[in-house]
């Protein structure tokens, strides 16, 4: 069917098309506005986002955590929000405490305060897994408060309970990258799952008792090598994971999605029955055309969200399960900047 694309100007931001096959989004507006913004999560009273960016025009040489004011964000296009990381290190993952005036994020500052290498490997596609990430929280005006992780290895990937009494995250420290789940001090931390493979990104469902996560499962004897070997110098190839779910104290595991190739970034739909979260399924040889699906917890029900540009992904519905902040690479002017966008969810 012929897409039907429509201009939309809000407020201080930039037009943009939106189309008419995005049916589950409204009154789409574009937040940020250059460089690479990513992992944007609502505060609790849904009027703020901490994300992070790395954003060369802020004086940034890797991504550092910002918390924006998302009114402010929609009424100027040159709207600078505040860093909450203290600037050294790389930064990721950071996601609002349950009393909306502290931010947890992981930080490789106590490494080093320079930005760490990337490594490259011609031919594959590979996120690095710093072993000197940890997880620290700090107030809004960017004063470490806490370290809630001190292990030796990668821990990052940290979200929050709604319940307000639990942090999930992703650690090695046991051999593996694994979700480990602790309190909200930090305190009684212990391990959720135990499959061989990369599991990550988990978040929340709306009642706090279950997870939901990325994971890949290396099955034949090559890449079950491909992945140990990849590990042993802190990488990952993210190019093969499913959509799982589990109770948070591991029990009940589920395969939700069985499409193949990237499947990766689910967050829960309001109701608790669906999951939203990005993939590259339909994607033709190259791989690269990730759009936001939804899907019912049973693995029926696929739906496509987003159909607009080659990138979607980071989904968040916020608290009153009233609006959707996604990032993408619509919009750019034929740049490689990804941005984010904020969006009315309508079911």
């Amino acid at each position: 069917m012929k897409k039907i694309l429509i201009a939309t100007l809000m407020l201080a931001t930039t037009v943009f098309s939106l189309s008419a096959q995005e049916k589950h989004l409204k009154n789409l507006r574009q937040l940020t506005h250059g460089g690479d913004n990513a992992e944007a999560y609502f505060s609790p009273d849904g009027k703020s986002l901490s994300f992070q960016s790395n954003y060369k025009a802020w004086g940034l040489q890797c991504d550092q955590i910002f918390d924006m004011n998302i009114a402010a964000a929609e009424a100027d296009s040159n709207y600078k929000p505040p860093r909450v990381s203290n600037g050294e290190g790389r930064t990721t993952c950071s996601y609002y405490m349950p009393n909306g005036k502290d931010i947890l994020y992981a930080s490789t500052f106590k490494g080093s305060t320079s930005c760490p290498a990337e490594v490259h490997v011609a031919g594959k596609y590979l996120w690095s897994i710093y072993e000197d990430f940890d997880i620290f929280v700090a107030d809004r005006k960017g004063n470490i408060k806490k370290q809630l992780t001190n292990s030796k290895g990668y821990d990052a990937e940290a979200t929050v309970s709604p319940k307000g009494d639990k942090i999930v995250f992703t650690s090695v420290r046991s051999g593996d990258l694994e979700l480990w789940i602790m309190d909200i001090d930090g305190k009684n931390q212990k391990q959720v799952t135990n499959a061989l493979g990369y599991d990550g990104g988990a978040f929340f469902s709306p009642d706090g008792k279950k997870l939901v996560y990325r994971a890949s499962r290396p099955s034949t004897d090559e890449e079950v090598k491909e992945y140990k070997d990849y590990l042993s110098q802190g990488l990952v190839a993210p190019v093969n994971m499913e959509i799982y779910t589990c109770n948070i104290d591991g029990s009940d595991v589920k395969q939700i999605t069985h499409l193949g190739k990237a499947n990766w970034a689910p967050f829960f739909h309001p109701s608790g029955k669906k999951i939203i979260f990005s993939s590259n399924h339909q994607s033709d040889k190259g791989g690269y055309n990730f759009q936001l699906w939804m899907v019912n917890l049973d693995g029926s029900g696929l739906e496509e969200i987003t159909t607009e540009s080659k990138f979607n992904a980071f989904p968040m519905f916020s608290p009153d399960g009233k609006k959707l902040v996604f990032s993408s690479n619509r919009n750019n002017g034929g740049t490689r900047d990804t941005n984010l966008f904020i969006a009315d969810w309508q079911d």
